[in-house]
């Protein structure tokens, strides 16, 4: 049987968990606000239209800062169309995804869902088909208390305190052909540093995320960020990171080594951000906001036949609706560890998406919202996760992997908080349990509250309409003698343990 070892010694610390690192992303896309978190006719819909069973959800999801509106959305989006009476609001035609826009929920009202679920709201300005004034504008309604014509519009809306929204993105993906407002380096970060110096010049207590490159594969990553930063570093706070992960894109031993690219990508931007900042003799830190991951079949959406047509536009169609299995579980659990583990340099992250749209959470329009297998790791990490980041030291196993070579066949994070230590662990093996060993006397007398982990014979098996509840949290047998905690991880699985 393959082995690791584990020695946790809280003295030994990766720095502070941010919250921020369990947040999420809401886009207008697909079904994700239109029969997602809002569907007035539903049952549980409160007087606002938002679905009671989805919100229960959200909260037990533990999801922080929600980022909002997008994503490629945000590149076409007018502000200004989702304030006031709803009833008076414009109808747009959505390029980024070939749908209609009815605005029906707009600011104020995802505001309030937010209030509703516990989450502060991240805001997106665009900055693909506009710029410095309307990003200006928009912060004015959103955090101006009052005394100024967009501030008074704002209560006049109805909503008498402002916003104060504290993380405002720069843009999205603008490296992306893709994007509307595609542009080269050069030029976005020349854009950027000059809304992010007018934004800072009417309220100085924001925090700004610049745009790195829209994933490690693009051709321009590397050189984007260094270019971007060289314009915006006295500028901005972070810069952001995407990147998703799919089966379907290499083979299963790779897929599951995920959590390892992950840690590249992130060293690899620090590495850059570093390398300006040695340059240019900044004593400021760049972090990372690492506002979307997860994991998606990007090729199964390439293949589908595009919504086109000048004279087709449709409301909320069924977009992204990826339905996710043991193993993509596993693999959302290892990235988890992965953020953890570089908990002193990714300050955000965001889990794209919420709901429906390669979500956690899925809904059936007038029927149930149900958790799919993804939903498990993230809200016991969440839940789990402590106030530090200690240095998990481990020794393990390996295996051969077609994409990153040799690999750990076991990965871990480590949490801890007065009240006790998390401790996260992957076994990435498709045939073998692992016996994992966890030296543990340095935190003194303990016991294990809480053990629990997500695999299945059926790594593929997957939580359905018809079949909501197929795949959940198990339990796992744990020993603890002479200060070491033993547990046997079976072939693709994710487990978490409490000691306290």
């Amino acid at each position: 049987m393959p082995q690791a070892s584990l020695t946790i010694n809280p003295r030994f610390t990766i720095g502070a968990v941010d919250r921020r690192l369990f947040g999420s992303f809401v886009e207008h896309l697909g079904r994700s606000v239109y029969d997602g978190i809002y569907e007035p006719g539903h049952e549980t819909a409160d007087e606002e239209g938002f679905r009671g069973d989805v919100l229960e959800l959200v909260r037990e999801l533990g999801v922080s800062t929600i980022r909002y509106p997008g994503g490629n959305f945000v590149s076409g989006f007018k502000w200004e169309d989702s304030v006031g009476p709803a009833a008076d609001r414009p109808t747009r035609l959505d390029l980024a995804w070939h749908s209609t826009e009815t605005n029906e929920v707009g600011l104020h009202e995802f505001s309030s869902w937010l209030r509703k679920a516990g989450s502060e709201l991240m805001l997106a300005v665009n900055l693909g088909t506009r710029g410095v004034e309307e990003a200006l504008d928009l912060l004015e309604y959103a955090n101006v208390p009052s005394g100024s014509t967009l501030s008074d519009q704002r209560r006049a809306n109805g909503l008498d305190e402002p916003l104060a929204v504290k993380m405002w993105c720069l843009g999205n993906e603008m490296d992306g052909p893709w994007q509307l407002g595609h542009r080269n380096a050069d030029d976005y970060g020349k854009l950027a540093s000059m809304t992010a110096k007018a934004m800072r010049q009417l309220d100085e207590s924001i925090e700004l995320v610049v745009c790195g490159s829209s994933n490690r594969t693009m051709p321009t990553f590397g050189a984007w960020e260094h270019t971007v930063l060289q314009h915006t570093y006295d500028d901005v706070d972070l810069i952001s990171c995407h990147a998703y992960w799919a089966e379907s894109q290499s083979d299963l031993e790779s897929f599951l080594a995920a959590g390892h690219d992950m840690s590249l990508m992130i060293e690899e931007v620090v590495a850059t951000a570093d390398a300006v900042k040695a340059a240019l003799k900044k004593t400021k830190q760049i972090n990372i906001s690492f506002d979307e991951w997860n994991v998606w079949d990007i090729s199964r959406f390439e293949n589908e036949d595009k919504i086109s047509g000048v004279e087709n536009w449709p409301l909320a169609p069924r977009l992204l609706e990826d339905s996710y299995t043991v193993v993509d579980a596993v693999v959302v659990g290892s990235l988890l560890i992965s953020l953890l583990n570089h908990a002193d340099r990714v300050s955000s992250a965001s889990l794209a998406q919420l709901v429906n749209v390669i979500a956690p959470i899925m809904t059936e329009p007038g029927g149930v919202a149900w958790k799919q297998t993804t939903f498990f790791p993230f809200a016991v990490t969440s839940r789990l996760a402590g106030a530090t980041a200690l240095t998990p030291r481990l020794v393990s196993d390996t295996f051969e992997t077609s994409t990153y070579g040799e690999v750990n066949l076991v990965d871990s994070a480590v949490t801890s908080d007065d009240a006790g230590t998390s401790v996260f662990l992957v076994n990435r093996s498709v045939t073998e349990a692992t016996t994992v060993t966890i030296d543990i006397a340095s935190l003194g007398d303990v016991a294990v509250t809480e053990a629990v982990a997500i695999h299945d014979e059926d790594i593929h098996a997957a939580n359905t309409l018809a079949s909501p509840d197929r795949v959940g949290l198990r339990h796992i047998e744990t020993t603890i003698a002479d200060g070491v905690l033993t547990i046997t991880l079976p072939p693709v699985s994710w487990a978490a343990l409490r000691v306290e």
